[in-house]
């Protein structure tokens, strides 16, 4: 039998758990201790931090795993790529893991290859005068934590009277002693989820995103097809690639985050890892495969056929949408009641908690509390119905 080791056991991880077992694969999770469902569903689980990469190693030698993933976090992506280093396992590289969830090395990176990217300065926390190192650098910026994932220490800042304010948030939300400011770059944001095997670009499918407005734009939701001139999304499909080979990712998702400002498409970031939000259901149901399987299969050694034409920018997939629950206040659920019918276009509706749960009010994507996912024929029936049955839930906070 095959094992697989799969990092985290929160709801971005229940889906790989629940394939691999369907798969038949014995499934293996290691994750710090909580209230996380994944626990219960896995064939054994170890109570270890994701980030300790010595202990994730120790754990992977002593199973003998023919396979090490996640999905939804950058938490765990670097433990992979050095497990997948010593063990010699499907994944990707420690070198790569390292690109994609430190924001300085992945923008020096992007800068190094000609990868179309916001102009950007290293700044020290200690650094008292960091003013003058970003004064060259036009408003409205961003401040960013380099190692954070989940939008968390991500502050976009209209003026200098803001600059210590934003740059106290980022200090809250990183582990490390640096932080990024880039100038933001006005536009269209857009993301992207893609699939690299054996160094060739398997799929990309542009999304458009459904985003709270609170310190920073915050992911709620996804849909697609995404309304894109097919110059568009061929340049987003060259960018996406010049800046995955600048990273050297390979056999991995990929998470990519875009803007469109004048007809062209500037890499924000790429994440060596399916998405959150929902996004990996997305790339399932516009295929018509189940991505889940195909992550798992790459990562346990095998080549897998995704059957899909990855030059062509035809948008002619499975229209779908989805959204978080949310809370607008910290508290306990009181209650939560679905009153929808069931409906073959409504894909899923999950709710996270129970009542009696602790939740808080929503600020970042961690504190999501379920999700809807629709599809139909057009994306504005997948839009209706969405909106719909999020109409038909309701959730009571006190």
């Amino acid at each position: 039998m095959k094992k697989i080791l799969i990092l985290g056991a929160g709801i971005y991880q229940v889906p790989l758990i629940k394939v691999a077992k369907k798969l038949g694969i014995y499934t293996i999770v290691a994750s710090i201790q909580g209230n996380y469902p994944g626990f219960e569903l896995a064939d054994k689980v170890y109570y270890e931090n994701t980030t300790d990469h010595r202990k994730i190693l120790s754990i992977a030698r002593r199973e003998q795993v023919d396979g090490i993933v996640t999905a939804g976090t950058d938490v765990a992506v670097i433990t992979i790529g050095k497990v997948c280093d010593a063990l010699g396992l499907k994944g990707l590289s420690a070198e790569a893991a390292e690109l994609a969830t430190d924001k300085l090395l992945m923008k020096q990176c992007y800068e190094k290859h000609g990868v179309r990217s916001a102009k950007f300065r290293k700044v020290s926390f200690d650094d008292e005068h960091y003013a003058n190192i970003i004064s060259d650098l036009s408003l409205p910026v961003m401040f960013k934590s380099v190692d954070s994932s989940g939008s968390r220490g991500i502050v976009k800042v209209n003026s200098p009277s803001e600059f210590d304010s934003a740059r106290n948030i980022v200090l809250d939300n990183t582990r490390s002693d640096y932080f990024i400011v880039e100038e933001y770059i006005e536009g269209e944001e857009f993301g992207a989820q893609a699939f690299v095997q054996d160094g060739k670009l398997e799929f990309i499918l542009p999304h458009g995103d459904y985003v709270f407005n609170g310190d920073t734009g915050v992911p709620i939701g996804h849909f697609a097809p995404y309304d894109l001139d097919p110059a568009i999304i061929e340049d987003s499909r060259q960018q996406l690639i010049a800046a995955t080979r600048a990273m050297q990712l390979n056999n991995c998702a990929i998470n990519a985050d875009f803007i469109l400002k004048d007809g062209q498409t500037y890499v924000l970031e790429l994440g060596g890892r399916s998405g959150a939000t929902c996004l990996a259901e997305l790339v399932s149901i516009y295929y018509g495969f189940d991505y889940y399987e195909k992550i798992i299969r790459v990562a346990i050694g095998e080549k897998v056929d995704f059957g899909v034409d990855v030059n062509s920018t035809e948008q002619d997939g499975v229209a779908n949408a989805s959204m978080l629950l949310m809370s607008d206040k910290d508290g306990v659920i009181k209650s939560q009641t679905n009153s929808n019918a069931e409906h073959p276009d409504i894909v899923e509706i999950q709710f996270d908690y129970k009542p009696g749960d602790p939740v808080h009010a929503f600020r970042v994507g961690p504190h999501r509390i379920g999700h809807v996912i629709t599809k139909g024929k057009s994306l504005d029936d997948a839009v209706e119905l969405l909106h719909k049955a999020l109409d038909n839930i309701s959730i009571e906070v006190e």
